[in-house]
């Protein structure tokens, strides 16, 4: 959540609350249309994982829960393997093609949460480390 501006804000920290909107709509409207226009998941996961290490960095937080967030990149990774298994090799791509949009639309989300969580665990393990 955004706290709201208290007297001691930092410009900086008020910044990175007004751009967080803008931030997550940007990432997803890049990973949503990485099938028709240059970008996709990976390329979105970036942009979403500046939200998590800006907050960091800004508001130098150790809140986020490196071993929860493996356990859901590891899910993100098992869905992701699973899914092209299913749909290209069950025939489902040949059988049901208006499907194949929604495939990669899908798979661009699951590509773009799997590199947002990726680089922000990477990131806060190495903050995480140095802190200490």
């Amino acid at each position: 959540m955004i706290e709201p501006v208290s007297k001691d804000t930092s410009i900086v920290a008020v910044i990175t609350g007004v751009l967080y909107p803008f931030i997550i709509v940007f990432g997803l409207y890049v990973i949503l249309n990485g099938h028709n226009t240059p970008g996709g998941g990976f390329q979105g996961g970036a942009i979403l994982a500046v939200l998590f290490i800006g907050r960091y960095l800004v508001f130098h937080t150790d809140d986020f829960s490196i071993h929860r967030a493996h356990l859901v990149e590891k899910a993100l990774l098992v869905v992701l393997i699973l899914v092209p298994v299913l749909f290209i090799f069950g025939s489902l791509s040949r059988r049901y093609p208006q499907w194949n949009e929604a495939y990669l639309i899908f798979m661009n989300l699951l590509i773009g949460f799997k590199v947002a969580l990726g680089l922000t665990i990477v990131v806060f393990r190495y903050a995480f480390f140095e802190d200490r």
